[in-house]
């Protein structure tokens, strides 16, 4: 089935079922309506490929995600999707575990599709290979490793924001033994909220004791996490969890070790994914809206999509802090 069986059938020319398909220019919805019956009754798929081939522009974007299992990225994926396709794109996604090699070779894979932008949603960035895609000349959008380039976008998150209200709240709770549990150590945005942790625990008070666990991301990881602070020599009243997907396998862990959660032990997460509203108990967290940055990731790739101007080169993200049944007043030890 062709391009142009679409037309005879439709009675319109090929060119106007290319604008159609392509949401270029202006086609009067009747024409529109009848085009697409068309397209429907021939059950016609376009060839993209040949398409980019053709038109020498690529209605094809890419994401490169660390954990699409964790809530987080698959929320942001969706928002960026639900963009593209309402204005004819599509989105081609890979993951990479946390893996740099895998970032690598899903990036060669995107650029060997000729994707007309990339959104890098990762916590294993090179600095090499983030300066290559920053000074290169396809529109690319980082999360929260760098500075923005000239056809880069970096959206930032102000984590250290979101972890001071965390720590002020259960100290405020007369919290003064607190664990940070994390994963990933090493990769600096995951790294970032574990050093806010230590830095706002230091200036609140010299008195508070602290440590801190780390193992995969997701509820496993959190639960091996967990269950090793609680096998070690500290007793926290307080645990931070480096994200709610974490969080998840701690509160899983505490039950299963017969601990109360708010009053043995607190529990926060951060992200605020939707499963956080559904644990038992409800998760007290920080909200990161993934919406808006999959809004902005298209913006930021298409910026002419809506015939507006391209946004701001580094987008700041401010979080808000949830308080819900996971937390309460510490108790004595």
């Amino acid at each position: 089935m062709s391009l142009e069986d679409v037309a005879k059938r439709a009675r319109v020319s090929s060119a106007t079922v290319s604008r159609v398909l392509n949401n270029l220019d202006v086609v009067k919805s009747s024409t529109r309506a009848r085009v697409m019956k068309a397209v429907a009754e021939l059950n016609y798929h376009p060839n993209l490929h040949a398409r980019t081939l053709a038109g020498g522009q690529s209605r094809t974007l890419g994401i490169v995600v660390s954990n699409m299992e964790n809530p987080f990225f698959f929320d942001v994926f969706q928002s960026l999707e639900s963009d593209a396709h309402a204005h004819g794109y599509e989105v081609v996604a890979a993951n990479t575990g946390y893996e740099p090699e895998r970032l690598v070779s899903s990036i060669r894979l995107m650029m060997g599709r000729r994707v007309a932008g990339l959104a890098v949603i990762v916590s294993e960035m090179d600095a090499a290979l983030k300066t290559e895609l920053a000074e290169g000349e396809m529109p690319v959008v980082f999360y929260d490793v760098g500075a923005p380039g000239k056809k880069s976008t970096n959206i930032r998150v102000q984590y250290r924001k979101g972890i001071e209200k965390i720590v002020q709240y259960l100290h405020n709770l007369g919290h003064t033994r607190m664990a940070f549990i994390g994963h990933h150590a090493k990769l600096a945005p995951l790294d970032e909220r574990k050093k806010a942790f230590l830095e706002t625990v230091a200036r609140y008070s010299p008195h508070l004791e602290i440590t801190s666990e780390a193992d995969a991301d997701g509820p496993e990881g959190g639960r091996k996490a967990a269950r090793q602070l609680l096998a070690s020599n500290f007793t926290p009243t307080a645990i931070i969890c480096v994200n709610d997907f974490t969080a998840i396998g701690v509160l899983r862990e505490l039950r299963d070790q017969g601990l109360r959660v708010p009053e043995d032990i607190s529990v926060t997460g951060f992200d605020n994914i939707k499963l956080s509203e559904f644990c038992f108990p409800a998760l007290t967290t920080v909200h990161i809206p993934r919406d808006r940055i999959g809004h902005s990731v298209f913006a930021s790739l298409v910026p002419n999509a809506d015939g507006g101007t391209a946004p701001s080169r580094e987008i700041l993200i401010d979080p808000e802090f949830l308080v819900r049944d996971s937390t309460g007043v510490a108790r004595e030890i």
